[in-house]
């Protein structure tokens, strides 16, 4: 047995399809927000497709939970981002890390 199939793959690049299916919106929210953000710079190749790196993903998280979760405008949540970005990420981490415990402990429930 190869050691390399214990590893977790982890994706270099994701396709904008494949950011907007992690996030369950449509691709031209995924552009609206690249020029709408600064924070968010994907690469191009050669065929213009977008190719986002993890830090793209993360800031999109954190973008999605001030516009989407938290109901900032894009003004606010530009001018959040400015003032206090490391705030901002921490918050959505920890909102995140919440989801997941709730998601452990409703199905912890439903098998009881």
């Amino acid at each position: 047995m190869s050691p390399y199939k214990d590893q977790p793959i982890t994706k270099l690049y994701y396709s904008i399809g494949e950011v907007a299916k992690m996030f369950e919106v449509n691709t031209s929210l995924i552009r609206f927000w690249e020029n709408e953000f600064d924070i968010l710079k994907p690469k191009k190749n050669k065929k213009g497709n977008r190719l986002f790196t993890q830090k793209d993903v993360d800031n999109l998280k954190v973008i999605y939970h001030l516009v989407k979760e938290r109901g900032f405008t894009l003004d606010g949540a530009k001018k959040k981002l400015r003032q206090n970005k490391e705030d901002t990420i921490q918050t959505e981490e920890i909102v995140e890390r919440l989801k997941e415990i709730r998601s452990f402990l409703v199905e912890l429930r439903d098998n009881l």
